[in-house]
């Protein structure tokens, strides 16, 4: 065991400071640990902070208040003449959020007493992990490395042209046309705020459907609205090589089946095709600890790994890729190591895309029921008759519930429309706490709010919606 007493000693060694691993060293220290966080970044906060979930967000914000501005306020009454986009003030904007966030980060640290190691690490053995030159003891050590995003044979990124994420929330002028590879979250949102903008936005995706992961009538009808907001979707198309010059680049695309080849020419392409567990550097072969066949850390239901105390939460595991499940699974953790009990139940995880308008879900999908063969019903309720959302002029999308056909259980529930990153946390809890259709349906929802949407789906499971 770690002597503690000693300045470069640590109860616990968290190594990342991305939203999984600054949670856990937090939850940790909260707990009378001694606690050590090592990041290789300026700022804390990870990619979710940094580069991923914090500055798209606020680029989604700006960029939904421009179009709106442009497109919608006159419908309102509100006669906006003149309106000009100022990209250079809207990124500034964007830097300010990150800023605010990642400093708050680093705030959190000083407050909970936890020390910041500067640098990348190491794990140099059992309970050791190396930090540039300097060697430091500790009892548990916790892999929060995160992801980084998945590259595509023939494709070769520069961040200018041909960018992923990062370049794409960095480019200093509206591109002409922007060619999206991988009809997921990420391209989806990003997509969202350049096609806001100005841009002609073209997605190639692989499969026969966007939101492939998703329930796929939530899937079909996204892909509908989003055409309505100008986007082109080229589905069941893998994109095979891509070359890039000083005005644009040009990509051979073909039936993901195979077939004739042609050239989509676009200003930008962001490849966006899902991200892979970052283990770079981390010494893990030298130390014995196991990967799976995709190359993340294998873990047991508690996050250890095949190494006694070594750990590995987040991104870096199997599981849902999504900054709230490493917070979550960072908090059990630390609890874990407290000797008290830690869990998260991933049939209880939400995953939301922040586009307009949003989707978000949780549980299972209608595919997954009938693979499983599981006799369900189905509520769904539309936007459109819904008073708040047609107050609001946002009536796009529909809730699905679906629960179980015997014991009414809610398995899975599914949104699109205004807002739906929020009101799906309702039925979260639901799901959390076993709640069957028929209790959300008996539940008082304020009128008029986008909830009642929710309630009415769940009266639609037992046939007995009143408001349509």
């Amino acid at each position: 065991m770690a002597d503690t007493s000693a300045t470069n000693a640590f109860d616990v060694i968290v190594i990342g400071a991305g939203p999984g691993g600054y949670v856990c060293a937090i939850r940790a220290a909260q707990l009378g640990m001694k606690v050590a966080c090592v990041e290789k970044r300026a700022t804390l906060g990870g990619t979710c902070l940094n580069v991923g979930c914090i500055p798209s967000k606020a680029l989604l914000q700006s960029s939904e208040n421009y179009a709106a501005a442009t497109h919608e306020f006159a419908a309102h009454g509100v006669m906006v003449e003149g309106v000009k986009l100022d990209l250079a003030r809207m990124q500034a904007r964007k830097a300010e959020v990150v800023s605010a966030n990642v400093k708050g980060v680093e705030f959190l640290f000083r407050k909970n007493k936890i020390t910041w190691l500067k640098g990348e690490g190491r794990i140099a053995a059992p309970g050791k992990v190396a930090v540039s030159d300097q060697v430091y003891d500790t009892k548990h050590i916790v892999i929060a490395t995160g992801s980084e995003s998945m590259p595509l044979k023939g494709i070769e990124v520069d961040e200018k042209r041909i960018v992923t994420s990062t370049g794409a929330l960095e480019l200093d002028a509206v591109p002409g046309h922007l060619v999206v590879i991988g009809g997921g979250v990420i391209g989806l949102e990003l997509g969202s705020v350049w096609a806001r903008l100005g841009a002609r936005v073209t997605v190639v995706e692989f499969l026969d459907s966007i939101l492939p992961t998703m329930d796929r009538e939530i899937g079909r009808s996204f892909e509908r609205i989003l055409a309505k907001q100008g986007f082109t979707f080229r589905l069941g198309t893998r994109v095979t090589a891509a070359t890039a010059d000083e005005k644009g680049v040009d990509l051979t695309i073909e039936a993901a089946g195979g077939g004739t080849a042609e050239t989509l020419r676009a200003d930008v392409v962001l490849l966006a095709i899902g991200r892979r567990a970052y283990t770079a550097g981390l010494g893990l072969d030298a130390v014995g600890v196991a990967l799976d066949e995709r190359g993340r850390v294998g873990t047991d239901a508690h996050w250890a790994t095949n190494v006694p105390g070594i750990y590995a939460i987040g991104d870096v595991v199997a599981g849902p890729m999504l900054a709230h499940t490493a917070e979550d699974e960072g908090v059990a953790l630390a609890e874990r190591l407290a000797g008290q009990a830690g869990h998260v139940n991933d049939e209880a995880i939400p995953g939301v895309v922040y586009t307009w308008p949003e989707v978000a879900t949780v549980g299972r999908t209608e595919e997954q029921l009938k693979a499983e063969g599981i006799a369900y019903a189905v509520g769904k309720f539309p936007f459109t008759a819904n008073g708040r959302a047609r107050a609001m002029g946002s009536t796009d999308g529909f809730v699905k519930l679906l629960a179980d056909k015997q014991t009414d259980r809610l398995l899975g529930a599914h949104i699109i429309g205004p807002d739906a990153g929020t009101i799906i946390a309702e039925l979260v809890t639901a799901i959390e706490f076993g709640a069957s259709a028929e209790d959300v349906a008996r539940t008082c929802h304020a009128h008029p709010s986008l909830g009642e949407a929710i309630k009415e789906a769940a009266l639609a499971v037992g046939g007995r919606a009143l408001h349509i």
